[in-house]
């Protein structure tokens, strides 16, 4: 055995903090996922058919049923999240390999926690927004350059970074308009309207960017040498470019052949931009084809990873639920720990020196050491 020999494995899987911590996080990521759909986006559906309701009486009661079942998801996952960021602040906070970058972004968080108790009791003002959104903007570059600096894969680094850049736009529109707004001046700030479309654009783009650094797998992939493997991955990515290329064309399509169908086309896909805009905050002014392409990546790979155990998983899974504009505090929370939790899961390396060290004499490593607990 050679005395460099390097051993790879990952860690951060959620079963590794112990049950109060795999149970919590599950349970946010549920109740988030349904508040999402119940809440943010059936309940202005129902208000999108308002005019089907004086045909319909049924319904007015069922979409009120469902506001009031997704108001109270929303007050459930206030309640999760301040459970799961203290687990999550603890666990990382009493680890071994820490760096003072990772403890100052607790301590960010923390008053994140403190702010948010506090601003329940005191409204928040045009000041407290500024210092809010200021300090989530202060932890999330925290955090991200901890991600970046731990992880090496280009891909997972785009994903980092592009989440990032996507979310700041988001932050920088809502610190420049609130601090303008506390000024009192009626000039315009600078570069709002195109951080924010900008920002959006980024975000999308980070949704391809979480398959291509954790969803793509090798029965996927046009390199391998598997005869049929490389078949499959032919009809999938040809099915795919075909089913997209569609997608790009079929509004010019539709106008050319039936233009009072296109016109239905469009209003119904301005409708579901409608429920997006006031429910995750995306206004949906690029091509329909990305941002459903964008949704089969982030699906995909968050089914993948929760399947295995990941907390990249919850973390990519919580990130993109809580959408793009941020209008809520449990929002803000919850793209915190999505962030926290993405960096949590990273591939450990150790060397069979640092081995040697601590065990002893250099032996042959059995399965137990190298496949170990964190």
């Amino acid at each position: 055995m050679k005395p460099a020999t390097l051993s790879e494995r990952v860690i951060g899987k959620v079963s590794d903090f112990g049950p109060l911590f795999d149970y919590t996080v599950k349970l946010v990521l549920l109740a988030s996922f349904l508040e999402l759909v119940l809440y943010r986006l059936l309940s202005r559906l129902g208000m999108h058919l308002s005019k089907m309701a004086a045909t319909h009486p049924w319904i007015t009661p069922t979409f009120t049923a469902l506001t009031e079942v997704g108001a109270w998801l929303l007050n459930i996952v206030a309640v999760l999240l301040l459970l799961a960021l203290t687990l999550t602040m603890v666990n990382r906070w009493g680890g071994s390999d820490n760096s003072r970058l990772v403890k100052l972004g607790i301590i960010g968080t923390a008053l994140l926690l403190v702010l948010t108790v506090g601003f329940l009791v005191v409204p928040p003002g045009m000041l407290g927004a500024i210092v809010y959104n200021g300090l989530t903007l202060l932890v999330l570059t925290v955090f991200v350059s901890d991600y970046v600096m731990t992880h090496r894969e280009p891909a997972q680094r785009a994903l980092a970074v592009t989440y990032f850049l996507g979310m700041s736009g988001w932050l920088y529109y809502q610190i420049v308009s609130s601090t303008y707004s506390l000024m009192g001046t009626i000039v315009q700030p600078p570069l709002v309207y195109e951080s924010h479309r900008m920002g959006e654009a980024l975000m999308v783009l980070a949704s391809f960017c979480a398959f291509l650094a954790y969803g793509k797998s090798k029965s996927l992939s046009l390199r391998t040498k598997n005869r049929q493997q490389r078949n499959r991955a032919i009809w999938f990515w040809a099915v795919t470019g075909a089913t997209f290329t569609t997608l790009l064309v079929v509004d010019y399509l539709l106008d050319r052949i039936a233009p009072g169908f296109a016109s239905g086309f469009r209003q119904a896909s301005q409708g579901i931009g409608w429920i997006f805009q006031f429910g995750m905050g995306y206004t949906f002014y690029l091509p329909f084809a990305l941002y459903v392409g964008g949704l089969l990546c982030w699906s995909y790979t968050v089914v993948k990873l929760v399947t295995m155990g990941r907390l990249a998983g919850y973390g990519i899974g919580l990130m993109f639920i809580a959408g793009y504009a941020l209008l809520f505090s449990n929002l803000t929370l919850m793209v915190v720990l999505g962030v926290m939790l993405l960096a949590c899961d990273r591939v450990k390396v150790a060397t069979a020196e640092a081995l040697s060290t601590s065990a002893g004499p250099m032996m042959p490593a059995s399965d137990g050491l190298m496949t170990g607990r964190a």
